[in-house]
């Protein structure tokens, strides 16, 4: 008895111990050495992580929630692109990074946006700030206010610009990685983030040149954007989204020892997640579903109805998706593209919904018609 136990202690050190040792292949085989990193598709699920929630400055990272919420405010209305702002005197008066404005210039609003998410421009994030909530301190307890609502429990902003602050700033890989795939809701940043170079002329004649900050723009393919960060405290820091093949991923490193690196990390995060994740396709769009849908009252009593448009999930390779029909009760009169039904895929707790439509009009069966119904 007292062998047999030894033996499963021993077995089951073994196991632990090859465990351990193809956990830590796979870190090694990526071999990132910042802080921190995180990996996740665009729904969001983990793909790959090292020390995600731990605290830390994030640098410029911090203006991905700036321009998420000057977004916002061009969706709700509040703000338009064409609107000229006034550059304050603090804003122009920035340091770091920046665009070089003018203290008292116009700006629009789109010029300003382009130099935040393409020079990572402080003056034009404080501007910014200024006039979407009154003031910067305004401005960044709204910040606060929408990583609280976006359930960031290891983030804390203190200013609009990333720079070093006397006050508390940080945030966590993760969190980063949630912002950012925020930010890519907003159809209208990727005006901006695939911009490489640009002279910019400022109200006075004055020309300025824009760099994206980014060089994945140009160094991955698929690359669709991201924001880059540097103080000495956070080191270097990206976090930026690819797409290849209908898949979409958001890779973000925090301290990373040098530009290069944090490139070089964010690609093989980007490569890992392109090995490793494929699109499972239920339905092409036309593609007629394995499912009927009864029609009442209509000349044509059932039809095949048809997916509206790509029904198609994100899985892990090896992973299979349920698939489930869901039919209306439908009436007649139809039209060819009205919603009869619906397909849903599911993987784990990834659930996704697509439309199932007619092919076909079907009219509202006449007297004639249910006579002849009932004599055959």
């Amino acid at each position: 008895m007292k062998k047999s136990f030894l033996l499963v202690m021993l077995i089951m050190t073994v196991l632990s111990i090859c465990t351990f040792q193809y956990a830590c292949a796979e870190e090694g085989d990526l071999a990132i050495t910042s802080f921190s990193a995180y990996l996740a598709d665009e729904d969001g699920r983990e793909i790959y992580s090292v020390n995600a929630d731990e605290r830390h400055q994030i640098a410029s990272m911090v203006k991905i929630m700036t321009a998420d919420l000057v977004f916002e405010s061009i969706e709700s209305g509040e703000l338009s692109v064409d609107e000229k702002v006034t550059v304050s005197a603090e804003a122009a008066g920035m340091g770091g990074s920046q665009m070089f404005l003018d203290a008292g210039a116009e700006y629009t609003v789109s010029d300003l946006l382009k130099g935040v998410i393409v020079a990572s421009a402080n003056d034009a994030s404080y501007a910014l700030a200024e006039r979407i909530s009154g003031s910067a301190t305004a401005f960044v307890a709204d910040m606060n206010e929408k990583a609280a609502s976006l359930g960031l429990r290891n983030t804390l902003f203190a200013n609009c610009t990333g720079l070093p602050s006397d006050s508390e700033q940080y945030s966590s890989a993760r969190d980063v990685n949630i912002m950012t795939r925020e930010l890519m809701n907003h159809d209208l940043y990727f005006d901006y983030a695939g911009i490489w170079t640009e002279d910019y002329v400022h109200p006075s004649g004055r020309i300025t040149t824009l760099t994206n900050t980014n060089k994945l723009i140009r160094q991955y393919a698929g690359c669709k954007g991201g924001k880059t960060g540097f103080t000495e405290d956070a080191g270097f820091c990206l976090s930026a989204c690819a797409e290849r093949g209908g898949i979409e991923v958001i890779a973000t490193v925090i301290g990373a020892a040098d530009g290069k690196t944090r490139f070089a990390e964010c690609s093989r995060l980007f490569n890992h997640a392109f090995a490793n994740l494929t699109r499972q396709v239920a339905l092409e769009k036309g593609e007629e579903a394995d499912a009927t849908a009864e029609v009442k009252g209509g000349k044509i009593k059932s039809v095949v109805p048809v997916a509206s448009k790509q029904a198609a999930i994100t899985v892990m390779r090896g992973e299979k998706a349920s698939v489930e029909y869901q039919i209306f009760e439908v009436k007649a009169p139809l039209k060819a593209g009205d919603v009869v039904g619906k397909i849903i895929l599911s993987n784990g707790d990834k659930r996704e919904e697509f439309d199932l439509v007619s092919p076909v009009d079907i009219q509202k069966a006449t007297l004639w018609d249910r006579i002849k119904d009932m004599m055959s």
